[in-house]
């Protein structure tokens, strides 16, 4: 997966994370909604943080390709 790609990954997930929290205004999200939007908020952490590593590793003249994805363990706790 290149920068493209992820940016990509990035505004599908925007737009999905908006429909979700657009979409029930007033209503509120089900359970099942309150579920993905939670599992959209954390591949949208994991994609900035991939695309951050990504840049740095080619930033400090490394191959940006042996950055990885990491686990919602790791990205979570970026917010802290």
């Amino acid at each position: 997966m290149d920068d493209r790609d992820i940016v990509e990954r990035i505004s599908g997930l925007v737009a999905e994370e908006h429909r979700l929290q657009n979409g029930h205004v007033g209503n509120g999200l089900s359970e099942a909604e309150h579920a993905k939007l939670h599992e959209v908020e954390v591949q949208l952490d994991q994609c900035w943080d991939l695309l951050a590593q990504r840049r740095a590793r080619r930033s400090a003249g490394l191959d940006p390709d042996g950055a990885s994805m990491r686990g919602e363990d790791v990205v979570e706790r970026f917010e802290q």
